[in-house]
């Protein structure tokens, strides 16, 4: 824990100082649809996986390049996860994973003009530092009902941890501006396999779709 609040601190010095150079910076916030893939060499286990609602929220900063090009980074609380509802022959059982993430996206920003409104696409990768995360679970069996609620272990230790806390993946997304306002739609799809468990090639992966309102300081 030490370690992770020293990596905490060492990135928001970083993201303050290139806000400093940025000509442009921002604030953002909105909602998370966020899921994952979970599967081994023989099955996917997460096609009975439903989407998790949260939020993300923090501060953008910009870099043009040129006229149209520009390049973006930011320090984003994100939440992650899923949920669970599976059925079957009087068994039901209940899941809901909410995980905390510190994302950072690197994205190229490419953009124009469409009469007064600005119409936008990014793309690029992010890293995503995992904060915390509690897993709610409720199991019903022939009408007897037990439920429980854990704390995520992050780790790397197969036996005792469940995922791991370093994330990493590719940000796609699109949206339009309007004068200091910003109206975005992307999509992050998590590449790094999270999980702490990898017998038999199992393999956790993030999803999140998010939608989000910011406002801009400043003009690229």
């Amino acid at each position: 824990m030490n370690n992770l609040m020293k990596l905490l601190i060492v990135v928001i010095a970083l993201t303050l100082a290139t806000e400093s150079f940025a000509q442009s910076f921002g604030v953002k916030a909105g909602l998370n649809l966020s899921n994952m893939l979970a599967k081994d060499d023989d099955d996917t286990y997460s096609d009975d996986f439903k989407m998790h609602p949260g939020f993300h929220l923090g501060a953008t900063a910009g870099f043009p390049i040129t006229d149209m090009f520009s390049f973006e980074t930011g320090l984003l609380l994100s939440t992650k996860g899923f949920n669970e509802d599976f059925q079957e022959d009087g068994y039901e059982y209940k899941d809901k994973v909410n995980l905390v993430y510190l994302d950072i996206p690197l994205t190229a920003k490419a953009s124009f003009e469409v009469g007064s409104i600005a119409v936008f696409g990014v793309f690029g990768p992010y890293i995503g530092i995992g904060l915390s995360g509690k897993d709610k679970w409720e199991e019903t069996i022939d009408g007897e009902t037990e439920s429980g609620e854990d704390k995520v272990k992050w780790g790397s230790d197969k036996e005792n941890d469940d995922l791991k806390r370093f994330d990493f993946g590719l940000v796609m997304g699109a949206g339009v501006e309007i004068n200091a306002i910003q109206i975005g739609l992307n999509y992050n799809l998590g590449l790094a396999n999270i999980s702490s468990y990898d017998e038999g090639g199992y393999t956790n992966k993030n999803k999140v779709l998010g939608i989000s309102v910011g406002y801009k300081f400043g003009g690229e």
